[in-house]
Parts: C-alpha cells; structure tokens; sequence
C-alpha cells in the first residue's frame, strides 16, 4: 500500500467514525447547515462499512443501513419536477426544515459530479430502493442542464460545469456534450497555462477544481480526454506546490474563509497528497478528499516538501474578467518562501468577490504553532465583523521584498482609525516600538508606527493599533540565521530588532515615507509623493515588475 492511500484510507476511517457515532436529527440526517456534508459524510460511512479499514471499530452493517438512510434523505430532496426553475437542485442550507428549504444552485455543481462516482463505484452492493433512487437523481441532473454554460470567467463554477459535461457526457452517452465539455475543458486549460489562474490562492475553490477534474480523470474512459484531464491535474497540483509549506497555503487570497485564515484548516486534500503535517481534528470540508486523488509526480512533491533553498515567486495573475479593464489587465502576486515560513502578498488593491482579498501575511507550516499559523495586519472594509479577521479596506500600500513587508494605512476620516493584528502562539515581547516574537523556529519582528494593544487568546493574540497614518514593518529571520547574529533568544532578538527602527515620516499631509534597513542592512522605501503616486524602493532602485511571469 502506497503512503497515499494509506493516507486516504485515513481519511475515509476518520471521517466514516464520526458519522457512524454521530446521532441522525429528526430528519434522518446529521446535518442542518449544508446538504452537501450529509453527502459526504454518509458515503464515508458507506465506504468504511464495505471496505477494508483497520480503523473500523463499528458494526459494519449498522453502518451501512445508517449510511443508507442519509444517503436516501438527501437523494429524496432533489426538485425532480422538471418545469421548475430549479429542476435537478438541491437545497443548501436546511432549515426551518429539509423539506421547506429552498432549492440552491450550488449544491449540485460538485455534488453532482461526486455523486456519479460514488455510484459507480458501490451501486452493487446498495439496496434496490437506493439504487433506484440514484438513478433517477442522475437523471435528473443530466436533463436539469445546470452544466450547459459558455466559458466566460474561467473560475471555480465553471470549472465544475466542464468535469460535469465529461461525466454526464459520457454516462449518457451524449456525443454533443462529451464535445463540448472537452473544448471546454482544452480552452481552460490553455487560458490558465498561458496566463495563469484569476482566483489566486482561492480556497476552498481550488478544491474544486482539483475534485471536478479528479472525478472526471477517474470516471473517463476517452484516453484522449483522460490524457488532457492529467495534464489539468499536473497544473493544478504544481500550483499547489509552488505555494505550499507544510499544510500552509502561503501568498496572498483572492477569497479566503474563516477556515483559511488565520489558521488553515481545510487541509485533507494536502494531507492525503503530501502528509507532511499532524492529522487535524478540526475538517471544516471533508468533500472527497478520501474517495479519489490524483498522485502529483515526484518533482512537484519534491518542492512541495523541500524548501531548504529560500525562493522568490514573482506571479502576474489576469485580474477577474468583471474586474479587468482590458484582456491584459494584472496584477503582480509576490511570496519569499525557506523552510520555516514564507512571506508576501499582492501588490494591488482589487474588490475580489465579498471583499475577500487576502492582502498579505506570514504563513508558517503547520506543525510549527498551536493555532494560528498566519501573521498579518489589516484595516477592516466591506463585510467586516468582530471575530472574522478578514474583509479588508483599500486603504493599504505595501512593499515586499525577501524576509521583509512594510504596509502603510493613511485612513480617510470618514473610515474606522484602527487597524487590525494576528499573531500565533509564541514567546512575544512587547516593547513601545512593536512586537518581536519567537514562533516555530522563526523570530518575527513587527514595528508599529502608532501605540497598540495586545489581547491574548487560547490559539492566537489579536493586535489593535488606532491612528489616521499608520504602519507596520514585519521581519523575519529563522533560528540559525539569528544564531549566527549572535541572537540566543527572543530578548536578545529584540534588543537587535530595536536597533533598526523604521524611520515613520509624514512628509505633509496625506503624503509619507516609510524607511527601513533589514537584516541584510538593504534599505527599503514605501511612500507617497505629488498626486499619491506610489514610491517603492530596495537599495534605491524602484521595483520591477517586468520581472513578474505566468509560470
């Protein structure tokens, strides 16, 4: 057995226990928030109970009757009436109760496509009745046409709409839509390649592309067409690996949720492919992660798992069609990334969808923190709300360059004058000029320009700094490199951090600069001039863009 279906195989046990263990509601199913989980979590339960797993402690059969039932429940909520404007759809969220909720277009674009695998692969051992009900569920997705959509965006939904027209495609042996999901999927697969992916870091919709395609790969039996889904697959899992660090994923987000940030926690996927972490207890998105994966080649785990090597990743990505002026039109993603963290972000402002860009942070792998693996400063914006530590404000500079970040926030008055701080558990020293900490193997130093306050809590501390014009200068130096500074702990690392003490200039109003020599004793400059054009500056020369690629 291969470490990675050891690894699934882990997965499917974990995750089939606590179904089986978990009370069914007065519905008959375990979950109210979202249909998709009781899917999930009962085919788990399915899979454990007819297959071997070392993990299973449970009457296998009580297992399956109860996996069954769920499964049974969530087929029957399908609208299979076929003049209605949501035929083929399933309800999301189910309350006030399953049978009063409303139908959702979402359910179905990766369920959908799971459902046929799950199918396929244990239809001979289910009962009549769910037989019977499977197929009829199938059908009605096919005839319902929800995948029957043009390229436009080249994003997550989309993505799915072309895995479902290869797999419906072929199942119903429909010519027309097999076709037109393999143009579909040749035009995506060209557009990413040639001028990379618009939902940059975008979790947990990259999964969805990496399943969609996944159960295609599996469930295709065109070798031209399989061929092509592995080459989608090899793409989508060098991506992951270009920007991945022991479970983290590093660089800045077009979307997050709370489950991506601080702390990333949607990780089965990473887990079953490269296994470099402790197991989570914590799986806000089971999905298929257990079912089907697709083995990335020894090259890309290889920089996926060594990053003995310092590396720079200077990225264009093609802003979001709705949001690009042009066909051209980009932004520049920017991540420094060794062995013990990573650090970087997005040069630009974009209002990506829900106000949900990640601007930029620290990411250290997991295994390193209790808790929040992700060091990062934001003003809140649009969608903000006490506790969520995302939707951020456009009222941000910044400048990244190797193991240093400064951002400026000049805040209009007519916004909050607070900005707002996440640290991981960690022996932090807090001084009047800033933070300087020792998490993992990493000594982190952040000098704020204004006066902050620090609450401590179980899996992080939660920074608050107030002022119109503000700033932090975040620094990084792993253990070894402090060693040969002659720094022994966070004291002695603090006292040399004090030593370079930005210079916070306010040049007249409206305008700043922000001067800092890092440990490299480079100089860096970020400020504004005449009419707010932007100055960014290391060892005197201006950032060059020019440099930034695709791939």
């Amino acid at each position: 057995m291969t470490n990675l279906q050891r690894r699934k195989d882990e997965v499917i046990g974990k995750i089939a226990a606590k179904a089986f263990w978990q009370p069914l509601l007065d519905s008959g199913l375990l979950f109210l928030d979202d249909i998709r989980d009781n899917f999930y979590y009962a085919s788990y339960l399915f899979a454990a109970s007819q297959e071997e797993n070392e993990q299973v402690e449970w009457d296998r059969e009580q297992g399956k009757r109860k996996a069954e039932e769920i499964l049974f429940r969530v087929l029957e909520l399908q609208d299979q009436h076929s003049d209605s404007s949501t035929y083929g759809h399933w309800p999301l969220k189910l309350r006030p109760t399953p049978r009063e909720a409303s139908k959702n277009t979402l359910p179905v674009e990766l369920m959908g496509s799971l459902m046929v695998y799950f199918y396929e692969r244990y239809a001979n051992v289910l009962n009549e009745s769910l037989r019977f009900s499977f197929e009829q569920a199938l059908l009605h997705i096919y005839q319902s046409n929800f995948y029957r959509k043009p390229l436009e965006h080249f994003g997550h939904h989309e993505a799915k709409y072309t895995a479902a027209k290869l797999i419906f495609g072929q199942r119903y042996k429909d010519k027309e839509l097999l076709e037109d999901g393999y143009q579909s999927l040749q035009n995506t697969l060209s557009r990413i390649t040639s001028m990379g992916m618009s939902e940059y870091g975008s979790l947990p919709w990259f999964w969805h592309w990496v399943q969609a395609f996944t159960c295609a790969w599996e469930l295709s039996e065109n070798v031209e067409i399989k061929h092509t889904l592995a080459q989608m697959l090899d793409y989508l899992w060098a991506e992951r690996s270009t920007f991945y660090l022991g479970g983290a994923f590093v660089g800045p987000h077009a979307r997050i949720w709370p489950h991506d940030m601080p702390r990333d926690t949607n990780v089965l996927h990473d887990y079953v492919q490269f296994g470099d972490f402790k197991w989570l207890e914590e799986m806000p998105r089971t999905e298929y992660a257990g079912f089907f994966a697709y083995e990335a080649s020894t090259e890309v785990k290889h920089k996926a798992l060594t990053r003995a090597m310092p590396m720079e990743v200077k990225r264009r990505v093609p802003k979001a069609a709705a949001l690009a002026a042009h066909k051209d039109d980009c932004l520049h993603s920017y991540v420094y990334i060794t062995e013990n963290y990573a650090m970087g972000g997005i040069w630009e402002r974009s209002l990506e969808f829900d106000n949900e860009q990640h601007r930029w942070d620290i990411a250290l792998p997991l295994d390193a923190v209790q808790g929040a693996n992700h060091v990062y400063f934001f003003h809140p914006g649009s969608g903000y709300s006490e506790g969520d530590l995302r939707h951020q404000s456009e009222y941000s500079e910044v400048l990244f360059h190797e193991n240093t970040i400064i951002a400026s926030y000049q805040l209009p008055e007519d916004q909050p004058d607070t900005i707002i701080g996440c640290l991981p558990v960690g022996d932090w020293v807090e001084e009047t000029s800033g933070l300087f900490g020792f998490c993992g193997n990493v000594y982190i130093a952040i000098h704020v320009q204004q006066p902050y306050q620090r609450v401590v809590l179980e899996d992080r501390s939660i920074v608050t700094s107030r002022g119109r014009s503000n700033a932090v200068v975040v620094a990084c130096i792993d253990k070894n490199t402090a060693n040969s500074l002659g720094i022994e702990d966070v004291h002695q690392f603090a006292k040399t951090a004090k030593q370079k003490q930005p210079s916070f200039t306010q040049v007249i109003e409206g305008d700043f600069r922000i001067t800092y020599m890092n440990f490299k004793n480079e100089i860096l400059v970020l400020g504004s001039g005449p009419d707010s054009e932007m100055s960014r500056l290391v060892n005197g020369k201006a950032v060059d863009f020019t440099t930034y690629t695709v791939t």
